[in-house]
């Protein structure tokens, strides 16, 4: 979902880019992403490959962190030794939710998951193989048109059912993913060295994004608040993941221009198909 926007917006901006998925190169092999990365000899290596199964996680731990630790440390050693810049994408899920203001980029870590664990293990191993020539990005919530996300599954139900229970005691920043790509673009042409916080600007609960969804697309469909507890999932989440910066990070649009944008083209792709 975020690769592809990537991509896209690499394109626009008059990048040359070559993007590889999953089918063209596993992260967690070190010899092929050297090989990859030999051959490609690239300035900047934006790395969005990612375990994002939050709570598969839980049951295939050791899987997760191969993914998001040791496969991020495979990008970073490897495009250190041919000189490249790594831009590598984590997550809010390093935090633990119980500071109740936006986390900055100095907040001590504290994941609550096996999926947050593996995203603090991918910054520790990004940090150590190309040391002062990374960027690590924390983003939260994404959402898109190139992938799976919250929004489409609300809009799908909405559509079906008369009422919708969501989650109103999690609060974070949603993030289009069209934004955050231009961002990542933004900093491949002037990079900025250790963690930055980029997310959607503005926060909220997935009750209240679910409701804007919902009411963005006119469904007579009527969304009530519920409890995480309710939910039974296997991973913990935290409660309060709301990100900013304390840096020279780029400032993305409030979450429901993204939002706006977003549902906006999904509305095109459908009608064009």
């Amino acid at each position: 979902m975020l690769g592809q926007d990537v991509v896209a917006a690499a394109a626009t901006a008059g990048h040359e880019v070559l993007a590889l998925s999953r089918v063209d190169l596993d992260i967690t092999d070190a010899v092929a992403v050297r090989g990859a990365m030999t051959d490609a000899h690239p300035d900047v290596v934006v790395n969005c490959a990612a375990w994002t199964d939050v709570d598969g996680a839980e049951g295939r731990v050791e899987d997760a962190r191969t993914v998001n630790g040791a496969g991020a440390g495979n990008v970073a050693a490897a495009a250190a030794d041919c000189g490249a810049w790594i831009i590598h994408i984590s997550s809010d899920y390093v935090f633990s939710g119980r500071k109740r203001e936006a986390y900055l980029e100095t907040d001590p870590t504290e994941p609550l998951s096996a999926y947050g664990q593996s995203k603090l293990d991918g910054e520790l191993a990004v940090g150590d193989a190309a040391p002062g020539r990374h960027t690590i990005v924390r983003s939260s919530w994404l959402f898109g048109t190139a992938g799976a996300c919250f929004p489409a599954t609300i809009l799908r139900l909405a559509a079906e059912r008369d009422e919708l229970t969501v989650v109103a005691d999690q609060v974070g920043c949603p993030t289009y993913t069209g934004d955050l790509a231009h961002a990542l673009v933004g900093l491949c042409e002037r990079p900025v060295a250790g963690v930055l916080h980029v997310a959607g600007n503005g926060a909220c609960s997935w009750y209240e994004f679910a409701t804007a969804i919902v009411e963005r697309a006119g469904l007579p469909c009527e969304v009530k608040p519920g409890r995480t507890e309710g939910l039974g999932r296997p991973a913990p989440r935290p409660a309060f993941s709301v990100l900013d910066s304390e840096r020279l990070a780029p400032r993305l649009p409030h979450w429901r221009d993204g939002l706006w944008q977003y549902m906006a083209l999904r509305a095109e792709m459908a009608g064009a198909s």
